[in-house]
């Protein structure tokens, strides 16, 4: 009777058949038939030794036939990656196929490797195999066993990557000298699996791996652990309760026979260094703590060199830069406990902001200059605007939002890579100006107690954004082109005391001092409407931040899980910036305005530079020649805080 579909006989069945044991070159056949005839009595002469007989025609040899099975260019080649298992029955069934019978299967096999094969049963038939001594089940369908239909002879049992909830199952009559389990990539959830991790089960345990399941209880984990006399080798990595900064230390002080821990080598230092941390367990928190660190950021284009210069009604634009990842929230932590960090992107806010005298004096100075290099026309700037909003990057409202409904109506104008993901908070380092490197200098530490949506945060790891905010300000009461500007209230009086002056000067003959007068005069009235300009700028109102995501991508951080103590990379989205654009930002920053002032009106023009650049036209060919623009990159690190020493997890307590 066949076992049914699903289990693990079935799965040994369909692999034998696939290794093709009773067809060419194998089995019996006409290229073999003649071996296997039965032998007719012979006269006591013929018994004399001699030349060995010819096969007959259509036949193959021995050797000719093992030939075709062992050369890896042969069609009958078993793929590279066949156990020594197979490569033997395959040779066995060319040299003696009459012994292929199921009780030779039944007393041959000392292991079973069946992975990925749907599996979701393990059947009594698996009972026959006398002399199995490993079962290897990895990466099928199994939620639970029934230990009685595994063979007692079994002293390694693996069964990873499958469906079980809990060990529990295993637990009522296991094979009595079983020396490794490995249990790893299940779903083994709850501080009651320590219950069942004991000597009453697995009194000759050597080897366990629990690896990247969801234990979080490390305490009670570990007591029990600590029944197993035989245990020599524990991996955990993976789980959350591998996560606080002080889980190796514990383990291995707790463990005083243990050998290897997550596949590195106890070592008799570390064994000294953590001496006597596992009778402080019970003050030690259940924590994890992380520091994320955001370096220096290269490569990104300066879109300010496109702008308009701006007139005495605006807008005068800024543009500031800054990274945003997103982190798991803990639910137990204060929620101001982010030191204002926090990138409150979906935050409503008023719509105007007034800038006042709180202005920075270079803010007003940049907006007083702008762009010396010159306008662009007003189809350019509307084309830019387009893009920037069509981008993917559709400006963020900031209205005054009182009810749930519209601020869910403003949400669909995000860029969806400024939002963070659920479960998770999106965190933003502080805005910086525009600069070849653009230096974060942020660093920030993430203490989080709920363990379990950790763990699952670092398996799907953090998206890393690099953002452009474009800030347009305007006058609050712009100036009206028909009202007299409040500096020339004393126009009268200036008016007499130059008609006065005029007078003694004509009377005296002067020209020089007239002269003089005169310019005095002009002086004063550039100096009068510059700090008017200056006042009317101070006096501003902010449009809602037009936000542009440069740049995104994935970190992993599963590393993290097993057992790497930080990730360090360093993200690189390609290049956007362009030749053109980041010549009008070098024309910008040096000091002949006069070449800044024409770059721009050939860029306006779109012509060619005009000709007062071609006398700096060498340097333009030494720039253009040596032009290799930086990728746009950011310098990103997540470390795992891990104590070294027992002193250090016991002062990490104290404070």
């Amino acid at each position: 009777m066949e076992a049914p579909a699903g289990t693990v006989s079935t799965a040994v069945r369909e692999h034998l058949r696939q290794l093709c044991l009773r067809e060419f070159p194998c089995g019996i056949g006409s290229w073999n038939k003649s071996r296997f005839l039965p032998q007719t009595s012979r006269a006591w002469r013929e018994l004399v030794p001699r030349e060995e007989e010819a096969v007959s025609p259509g036949e193959e040899t021995v050797e000719d036939l093992l030939g075709l099975v062992r050369s890896p260019h042969s069609p009958w080649a078993l793929p590279e990656a066949s156990s020594a298992e197979d490569c033997f029955l395959r040779e066995l069934a060319i040299q003696n196929p009459l012994v292929l019978k199921d009780s030779f299967f039944y007393t041959y096999f000392k292991s079973l490797r069946v992975v990925d094969k749907q599996v979701s049963l393990v059947d009594k038939d698996l009972l026959k195999f006398v002399k199995l001594e490993e079962l290897i089940l990895s990466a099928n369908l199994i939620k639970e066993i029934d230990p009685t239909n595994l063979p007692p002879t079994l002293k390694v049992l693996e069964l990873y990557g499958n469906k079980m909830s809990s060990v529990e199952c295993l637990c009522s009559g296991p094979p009595p000298g079983l020396q490794h389990l490995g249990l790893g990539h299940n779903k083994l959830l709850g501080p009651l699996e320590s219950l069942y991790v004991t000597s009453d089960h697995w009194p000759n345990l050597v080897s366990l791996d629990l690896s990247f399941n969801d234990l979080t209880d490390l305490r009670s984990m570990v007591a029990s652990l600590r029944t197993l006399p035989c245990l020599r080798l524990l991996v955990l990595q993976g789980n959350p309760l591998a996560l606080v900064p002080y889980y190796r230390g514990f383990t291995i002080d707790s463990l005083s026979r243990l050998c290897v821990l997550d596949d590195i080598t106890v070592t008799s230092s570390e064994k000294h260094q953590f001496r006597g941390l596992r009778h402080s367990g019970d003050l030690l928190t259940q924590e994890a703590q992380l520091v994320v660190t955001i370096g220096n950021v290269r490569g990104v284009l300066d879109t300010s060199v496109l702008d308009p210069e701006p007139g005495p009604q605006g807008p005068f634009i800024t543009y500031s830069y800054y990274v945003t990842y997103d982190f798991v929230e803990d639910e137990e932590a204060e929620g101001n406990g982010y030191g204002g960090v926090l990138a409150e992107i979906v935050k409503p806010s008023p719509s105007t902001e007034q800038l006042g005298e709180d202005v920075p004096e270079e803010v007003v100075e940049e907006a007083e200059d702008s762009v010396e290099s010159g306008p662009v026309s007003q189809s350019q700037s509307g084309e830019m605007e387009e893009s920037l909003v069509s981008g993917g990057s559709a400006p963020l409202l900031r209205t005054s939002v009182d009810s749930a409904e519209e601020l869910a109506k403003l949400r669909p104008h995000l860029d969806p890579r400024l939002c963070p993901s659920p479960g998770t908070v999106l965190f933003s380092t502080v805005r910086k100006p525009w600069a070849d490197v653009i230096p974060c200098n942020y660093e920030m530490q993430h203490t989080l107690s709920d363990l379990v949506p950790l763990k699952a945060f670092l398996m799907s790891g953090t998206t890393v954004t690099i953002v452009e905010e474009k800030i347009l300000s305007w006058p609050v009461v712009p100036p009206s082109p028909d009202s007299p500007l409040p500096a020339k209230k004393g126009k009268g009086e200036k008016d007499k005391k130059g008609k006065k002056e005029k007078e003694e000067k004509d009377k005296k003959g002067k020209d020089g001092k007239d002269k003089a007068g005169k310019g005095e005069k002009d002086a004063a009235k550039e100096q009068k409407e510059g700090k008017k300009k200056k006042e009317l700028l101070k006096d501003l109102c902010q449009d809602p931040p037009i936000l542009r995501v440069l740049g995104s991508g994935r970190v992993a951080l599963e590393p993290l899980l097993a057992g790497e103590p930080f990730v360090s990379t360093v993200c690189d989205f390609g290049v956007i910036r362009t030749l053109e654009t980041d010549k009008l930002t070098f024309f910008r920053d040096s000091k002949n305005k006069k070449a800044r002032k024409d770059a721009m009106e050939a860029k306006k023009s779109k012509t060619k530079l005009p000709a007062a650049i071609e006398k700096g036209k060498s340097l333009v060919s030494v720039y253009e020649s040596n032009y290799h623009p930086d990728p746009l990159t950011v310098e990103v690190q997540i470390q795992l805080t891990q104590c070294r020493s027992a002193e250090e997890a016991l002062r990490a307590l104290v404070l």
